[in-house]
């Protein structure tokens, strides 16, 4: 058997907002609540089961390799919900999205400020 990321959790204040949040942006549905989580099936079948959390978030960063169809459908939701979103990182470039790799990236957070990122190559697969 091949190794493969199955499952990850995700600590929300608001589980039920946040799980909409990616679920929308993605174009995802959220899944029938599993014991405490929430879960967001991807494509490729990793879930993230948003879990609630009534201390303090922090902030992680979860990237998702996407096609170019989907990065501007979810790049329009992102724009169409005014948020805040940047080409980097490090938020140097606030407004702009990367080309980096011969695709398109952006960052944006999440309700809770969690790092999200859309990129439509891997890193490092050239142009």
């Amino acid at each position: 058997m091949a190794v493969e990321l199955n499952h990850t959790i995700v600590h929300a204040s608001d589980r039920e907002k946040s799980a909409k949040f990616l679920a929308d942006i993605l174009g995802l549905k959220v899944q029938p609540e599993f014991g405490p989580f929430l879960p967001v099936v991807m494509d490729n079948g990793v879930t993230l089961d948003f879990a609630q959390d009534s201390g303090e978030i922090t902030p992680q960063h979860y990237a998702f390799l996407i096609s170019e169809d989907e990065f501007t459908r979810s790049f329009d939701r992102i724009k169409g919900l005014g948020l805040a979103y940047w080409a980097d990182p490090h938020r140097t470039r606030p407004g702009e999205i990367n080309t980096n790799d011969g695709g398109r990236g952006v960052y944006f957070p999440d309700p809770d400020g969690h790092y999200m990122e859309l990129i439509t190559r891997p890193y490092g697969s050239g142009s």
